[in-house]
């Protein structure tokens, strides 16, 4: 088979590596890809968010046989309905599924209508109601964006100045664009021993008759050590979580990933791709805290990995509604990634400096902002690389991926020192 992945970070090289393996796959293609994906796959230079583009490269090519939608952006726009109409087999919801992540007001009314636990939340569109609501409640609160925002739209606010101002950034002063236009406003949820909590990232396949979990991850969010400074879209990521157990995971299916999938099934939005369970582990049982429609970045990146099963396989289970025939097995031990940032991020930085790479062991060198110019590698995003370093514990994989670091560089590079250590126990 011939397989285009689109995207162009981090993401998209780690399924296009995990494709890779698979003796389905003949060709790979990436839409539109960066300097990692081009090692592996044919770049294609079309914007996937302009759906004729897109329609016309397909009509062109067809010898493509399979499409991948990896990000949020084209899947909220609709892009593997217009695939799908063309006759196109593809992996990815389709728009009215992919709503649970492109409007957090209606994954919250999901969750509330199909008693689905969750933090308290209200939805305001003025931002008058929002502010006197806010006063109300006090903080500690959350402030979510309604749309997408490069996974940078959710500000806890420890506070009540720092919501008054974080309200007036998402819908005044626009910091998001029109993803602010609607805010939710939650309860800040605490976990069982850490502040703001403990969360943990449960990535699942589902063809919207058989959801099954994948291997655990816990995402680094902010920019600094220590989980201080801005959000970013996730500085670093480590599997398995430690605190994750058989327990556990039969609560969140029969609680959570069970009755979701039920619930879109119920409002007429089967969901069929991969369905992301951002959790939190509270005084009162797991609880959601947000729903992705795609895989997560750098979540992806450290659960792939450690996958035994052929991915194209598990696909083409989900697209012909079969994933119940297909047993998902997993590798023992631990993965995590490293991302190394451009200086500034995640707000203004530079582009165009040229990335040094030396013996980096058997560890992978994930690209997400890369790219070539005049035949040398140079850094073209805000996160630009992510180590990813198999070991049989998370420590091992750590000490692995942070000597690996050591022999990359370019001009304000930077990174957190503390990814894999967040959730350590005691």
């Amino acid at each position: 088979m011939n397989v285009l992945v689109m995207g162009n970070g981090g993401r998209e090289h780690a399924i296009l590596l995990a494709l890779k393996k698979s003796p389905k796959v003949d060709k790979l293609y990436c839409m539109k890809g960066n300097a990692g994906t081009a090692q592996i796959a044919e770049n294609v230079n079309v914007d996937y968010m302009n759906i004729e583009a897109v329609k016309k490269f397909a009509a062109e090519h067809p010898e493509i046989d399979y499409y991948v939608v990896a990000p949020d952006d084209p899947l909220a726009i609709g892009i593997v309905d217009e695939l799908e109409a063309m006759g196109k087999r593809c992996f990815g919801p389709r728009k009215n599924a992919a709503i649970i992540e492109s409007s957090k007001a209606y994954a919250k009314q999901l969750m509330k209508k199909y008693n689905i636990p969750t933090a308290e939340a209200e939805t305001f569109g003025n931002y008058e109601s929002a502010l006197e609501y806010v006063r109300r409640k006090g903080a500690p609160i959350v402030l979510k964006a309604d749309g997408l925002a490069l996974g940078k739209g959710v500000l806890v606010c420890e506070t009540l100045k720092e919501a008054e101002e974080g309200l007036k950034e998402i819908m005044l002063d626009k910091a998001f664009g029109s993803a602010g236009n609607v805010v939710v406003i939650e309860e800040c949820m605490r976990g069982l021993k850490y502040t703001p909590g403990e969360e943990v990232s449960v990535l699942s396949f589902t063809d919207g008759k058989t959801i099954v979990p994948m291997i655990t991850s816990c995402d680094h969010k902010r920019v600094g050590d220590g989980d201080k400074g801005l959000n970013t879209g996730g500085m670093g990521t480590f599997s398995p979580c430690p605190f994750w157990n058989k327990e556990l995971e039969k609560e969140v299916l029969e609680k959570i990933m069970i009755p979701t999938m039920n619930a879109l099934n119920a409002e007429g939005r089967t969901f069929k791709g991969c369905l992301y369970f951002g959790l939190m582990r509270t005084d009162k049982g797991m609880k959601v805290v947000e729903y992705n429609s795609r895989f997560g970045d750098p979540e992806t990146q450290v659960v792939l990995p450690m996958l035994k099963t052929d991915l194209m396989e598990i696909f083409e289970a989900i697209t012909d509604e079969r994933l119940a025939d297909v047993n998902i097995e997993w590798e023992d031990g631990s993965c995590v990634c490293v991302v190394l940032a451009s200086g500034g991020y995640p707000l203004s930085y530079s582009k165009g400096k040229e990335i040094t790479i030396g013996d980096v062991g058997d560890c992978t060198v994930v690209h997400a902002g890369t790219a070539l110019k005049d035949g040398k590698l140079v850094t073209n995003g805000g996160r630009v690389l992510g180590v990813v370093a198999k070991g049989a514990n998370t420590e091992a994989a750590r000490v692995k991926a942070y000597a690996a670091v050591e022999n990359i560089s370019w001009e304000n590079m930077f990174y957190r020192k503390d990814i894999g250590i967040k959730y350590r126990e005691g």
